[in-house]
């Protein structure tokens, strides 16, 4: 890739030109691949990763600042996409997990199990569309997607402080409901 000037092959590929973006792409392909075939064992992969790449850079070439070196630009997408993919992989890894756990835990002796699941469902549903946007968004990421604080607090882009502070609010207003529910049964509620 550095043998090669694709400078003026930039600019065109910025203005869309899809015969720049062929000519950026053959000299830099071997590179990339290079550096994703270090980070990525199964060659299946290492395809799927290639694609993104380039799709990123075709993408985002409006982004490049010709003063830096385009082959660390470029690199720097790669690592990126490496990155993504390695996320989305740990997370199906997770949602599979969790999954088969659920798919044992179906398979109990219980014959009401799930229309009880269902009921219960239902009715956390509705608590959650009691509470505020504010709150129902933390209760949310806390216990849907098992998300710390710390990174719920990043991700709304609020004080950590506050973060707790709505959890707290919500998980009050949340056993309030649950209260009024079985004193709508005519039940005994043992949630406190």
């Amino acid at each position: 890739m550095q043998d090669i000037d694709i400078t003026p092959w930039l600019q065109k590929l910025k203005e869309g030109d899809e015969e720049a973006f062929r000519h950026v792409y053959d000299a830099t392909v071997q590179d990339v691949y290079r550096i994703v075939a270090l980070l990525i064992p199964r060659r299946q992969d290492i395809e799927d990763i290639m694609s993104e790449v380039y799709l990123k850079l075709w993408t985002s070439i409006g982004n490049y600042d010709p003063t830096r070196p385009f082959r660390y630009w470029l690199h720097g997408i790669a690592v990126r996409q490496v990155q993504d993919w390695k996320r989305k992989m740990w997370r199906k890894l997770r949602l599979f997990e969790r999954q088969t756990l659920l798919e044992i835990k179906e398979e109990s002796p219980r014959t009401d199990h799930p229309a009880l699941r269902n009921e219960t469902s239902e009715e956390v549903r509705m608590a959650l569309h009691k509470l505020s946007y504010k709150l129902r968004v933390v209760i949310v990421l806390r216990y849907y997607h098992e998300y710390t604080f710390g990174e719920i607090a990043e991700l709304l882009d609020l004080p950590q402080g506050t973060v707790k502070s709505r959890h707290h609010l919500a998980l009050k207003e949340l056993r309030k409901y649950a209260v009024f529910l079985e004193e709508q049964k005519g039940g005994d509620c043992l949630v406190h």
